[in-house]
């Protein structure tokens, strides 16, 4: 009898198969030089060519090699849809193992949250291929099995993070406005953050500097902004009870 329910468990075993889904997030400025991109939280997609869910929208990733952990998996096939040097931090975020979340063999996931800084003027897209896209989060389009679910978890554990912890670090460029310090926040928690209060707390939590340098000045002409930075961009939980409320 125990000889016969090994066996079975070691067919169960290999009927399962386990891949890696990452939720890779950026803030869009919108306008100049992304003419037609609107401004925004956005999340990377790939359209598949094949059934099943032929035509609909996915996050990048794949099945998990005998050689590999999923940490390692995940790394190797977002290389493959983005340049990997300008994902600026990946974590997981949870597995995703109902048993008909995908067609045929059973399927376990591994999700990540990615993250890409915030594209600067001067700066330059991370290249990606002709079938993948930025989606804003706000109108994602029809989604392949489960990931939309995914891509949700993942942009709930974004908010959750930007409140305690200095993660906004990974999309916020090296150097950067008040203002385009406003604009992740805001785009990313889904409403708004008033500057001043945004520049204070972070500074008190030892997050934020001045560079001692100013911003280009504007088309308009005016006083030019002071340039900021984290002073750390490694991950860190700076105030476990905090939390941005809506303006």
């Amino acid at each position: 009898m125990a000889h016969r329910s090994s066996s079975s468990s070691s067919r169960h075993v290999a009927d399962t198969s386990l891949e890696v889904l990452a939720a890779v997030f950026t803030v869009r400025p919108g306008g100049t030089p992304h003419t037609g991109t609107p401004p925004g939280l956005h999340v990377l997609l790939w359209q598949r060519a094949q059934e099943p869910d032929l035509g609909r929208w996915a996050l990048p990733g794949g099945i998990v090699l005998p050689s590999e952990d999923v940490d390692a998996s995940a790394s190797r096939q977002l290389a493959e849809k983005v340049d990997l040097t300008r994902v600026s931090h990946l974590e997981q975020i949870g597995v995703f193992s109902a048993p008909d979340r995908v067609p045929g063999v059973r399927t376990v996931a591994t999700g990540f949250l990615g993250l890409v800084p915030l594209i600067t003027q001067g700066d330059h897209d991370p290249q990606i291929p002709a079938d993948t896209a930025w989606h804003p989060v706000d109108r994602l389009p029809e989604m392949a099995f489960d990931h939309r679910v995914i891509t949700e978890r993942a942009h709930q554990r974004l908010q959750a993070k930007l409140s305690y912890t200095n993660l906004a670090f990974a999309l916020a460029p090296a150097s950067f406005t008040v203002a385009e310090l406003r604009r992740i926040y805001t785009c990313a928690l889904g409403h708004d953050v008033d500057p001043t209060n945004l520049q204070r707390i972070l500074t008190r939590r030892g997050m934020l500097e001045a560079t001692g340098t100013t911003a280009p000045p504007g088309p308009s002409g005016g006083r030019p902004a002071a340039m900021y930075r984290f002073t750390l961009r490694e991950y860190r939980v700076t105030d476990p009870f905090a939390a941005f409320r809506p303006r």
